[in-house]
């Protein structure tokens, strides 16, 4: 087994971070507390066609069950990528990836069409 890397965080990615660490394990003991009222808060983030009335509806006895927005209809590529054109449609959409032979370097307006 290898041994794992622990890697520091640039300080200019901690000044822009979403959270920090004392934010991340409030929102961690949030989600244990109470995780209806977590995720039902967090799911609101997306966009949904058809909202969720029901977060989450699980089952560890048996046949473990694990259903999370279950009764919602959402559309993946609607929020990933044509919900962010109007204000960042400039900007790349795919970043290159060195190990892989393909290079994607468009904006996210012109690969939208």
């Amino acid at each position: 087994m290898t041994e794992a890397q622990v890697y520091s965080v640039p300080d200019a990615w901690q000044k822009t971070a979403y959270v920090d660490s004392t934010r991340y394990y409030e929102m961690y003991e949030a989600s244990i507390a109470s995780p209806d009222v977590f995720w039902g808060e967090h799911g609101h983030r997306i966009d949904w066609i058809k909202p969720y009335t029901k977060v989450k509806n699980t089952s560890f006895t048996g046949d473990v069950s694990i259903r999370w927005y279950e009764d919602g209809t959402l559309n993946a590529c609607a929020n990933c990528v044509d919900r962010h054109l109007a204000s960042r449609g400039d900007k790349v959409a795919l970043t290159p990836r060195p190990d892989r032979i393909h290079r994607f370097d468009s904006d996210g307006k012109a690969m939208h069409g």
